[in-house]
């Protein structure tokens, strides 16, 4: 039997409204953020820089987890299947073809076949310019580990990973950083140590290592899964507040990651967080629709005085 004109608009309002009601966390969060449009700056306009030895690096750095297809996604657990899916060669290309169209110079990018493959590649095809910072995995029967094969392949920097450099310390054995690190810095590249905990860094100036820039985490801890303990896989910078004290004393540059919580952190809050609060740099995965917007917040935060608490170390 038909509807009546009147049941008929009165059971489409009815939907309307649970179709609403029924937006998940995620809608809700990005239609009161406002929504993802950003600016679309002048194709080649560079973003704001710092220095790095003798290299220029963007503020804002492409980070690699999202294109290697690997996420912190709390209890989700798809989501690393989904980005393998999403992020075929060909679109991995052309993520970073905007973020350098958008001014980005940078890509922070792990050492793998599949990483290697991808860089030869888009430099063959696109002519591609950015710096590799590449994240290396040593060990202590392999200090080099995988660094000398991403600067045969162009990276401009080496770093220890955070995850390495934190089980290092924590055993004691800070004599394998620094023996890396050494090893790391008579190729002539830039060298750097990563951590998620404050006391990677307390424990490499302590012992007064070379090495050119820190990768350290940071952001607010201001949403669900950031805790308190146990961690819910997301979070990775569990001490902001004595992570910000302690590195106002470090004059090294810091590259901060983890800034967004895994997403859980719109990029106006998370970046301004970071940056005012000493970052010199941000690593930042980011899907191809995301970069326009990414950028454009970057650079309206750096053409205003920033209320920094550390002077700008790049």
């Amino acid at each position: 039997m038909a509807l009546d004109r009147r049941r008929f608009l009165a059971g489409s309002a009815a939907a309307a409204a649970a179709s609403v009601m029924s937006f998940g966390f995620e809608e809700t969060a990005l239609a009161a953020a406002g929504g993802l449009q950003g600016g679309q700056p002048e194709r080649g306009s560079l973003l704001p820089t710092g220095r790095l030895g003798r290299y220029e690096i963007t503020r804002l750095i492409g980070g690699g987890n999202l294109t290697s297809g690997f996420a912190h996604s709390r209890d989700l657990l798809y989501v690393s299947s989904l980005l393998r899916h999403y992020f075929t060669d060909d679109k991995v290309f052309e993520t970073w073809r905007l973020c350098e169209a958008q001014g980005i110079n940078s890509m922070i990018l792990r050492v793998d076949d599949h990483v290697i493959h991808l860089v030869t590649e888009y430099r063959r095809r696109y002519g591609g310019t950015f710096h590799w910072l590449a994240q290396c995995k040593p060990t202590e029967g392999n200090l080099m580990g995988d660094a000398q094969r991403a600067l045969d392949h162009g990276a401009i920097a080496v770093y220890i990973h955070g995850g390495v450099a934190e089980s290092w310390v924590e055993q004691g054995r800070l004599d394998l950083i620094e023996k890396t690190l050494k090893a790391m810095r008579k190729t002539g590249a830039l060298i750097g140590v990563a951590g998620h905990e404050i006391n990677v860094v307390i424990a490499c100036e302590a012992a007064g290592l070379d090495l050119d820039f820190y990768m350290k985490t940071l952001n607010s801890k201001q949403y669900w899964s950031a805790g308190p303990m146990p961690r819910h896989d997301s979070v990775w910078a569990e001490t902001p507040q004595i992570t910000i004290d302690v590195m106002k004393t470090v004059q090294r540059p810091w590259i901060g990651y983890k800034v967004l919580g895994a997403g859980a952190i719109h990029p106006r809050e998370g970046f301004q967080y970071a940056l005012a609060n000493g970052c010199d740099f941000l690593c930042v995965g980011m899907f191809d629709f995301q970069v326009a917007e990414d950028v454009g917040i970057m650079r309206r935060l750096l053409s205003a005085p920033l209320k920094r608490q550390r002077p700008w170390r790049a």
